[in-house]
């Protein structure tokens, strides 16, 4: 088992706590773990990237080279486009739609998802409007994640239990709240991979 992951967004997004719940129930799995740091301005509102490999033997380096990476995951939309060289042929790009508009020059929508389209195999769905009718914006970043899960080749109960364990000081509420974000973009995923 190998998989090369891109985790993109903004600052403020949430990409810490995707890598977090990957990377907890990696270990938990046995797995072996990698990640780079995160590059790019980490403050709200710039553009954040890191690499993260798991396997299940051990890994040299904590970089993916260029077009190995077997996910992109990405809470907001033109960051996803940003590391497109990086995605393998048969790589999934799994990405939010809702833009976070931090540029002035920033493309319209259309042409956003027209891009997106263009990659054979993606997931693009509104994860702020699905995390919104949970009862929290702020746990769109989950929602991406539970997109993304079908994908990770792990258990999605090692993932459910990721949560519990890095919100637990957050009380159930939170808990219960995430539970139902990444649920809800599982769902959604398996929704556009196998039509009825």
């Amino acid at each position: 088992m190998k998989k090369d992951i891109i985790l993109a967004g903004v600052g403020g997004q949430g990409i810490l706590s995707i890598a977090a719940t990957i990377g907890m129930a990696a270990i938990a799995r046995g797995l072996y773990l990698k990640q780079a740091e995160v590059h790019g301005m980490a403050q709200r509102g710039g553009d954040v990237q890191s690499n993260l490999r798991i396997a299940d033997k051990p890994i040299a380096s904590d970089l993916i080279p260029q077009g190995q990476a077997d996910l992109i995951i990405s809470v907001e939309p033109m960051e996803s486009l940003r590391y497109l060289n990086s995605l393998s042929s048969d790589g999934w790009l799994i990405t939010n739609t809702t833009p976070y508009i931090n540029i002035p020059n920033y493309p319209g929508e259309v042409e956003l998802n027209g891009e997106i389209k263009k990659v054979k195999q993606h997931i693009a769905l509104n994860a702020d409007q699905i995390a919104k009718d949970l009862g929290s914006k702020k746990a769109a970043n989950i929602v991406v994640l539970g997109a993304a899960s079908p994908f990770l080749e792990m258990p999605f109960e090692d993932l459910e239990n990721a949560i519990k364990a890095i919100f637990k000081k957050k009380g159930e509420q939170v808990i219960d709240l995430n539970l139902q974000a990444i649920r809800a973009g599982r769902q959604f995923a398996q929704e556009k991979m196998n039509p009825a």
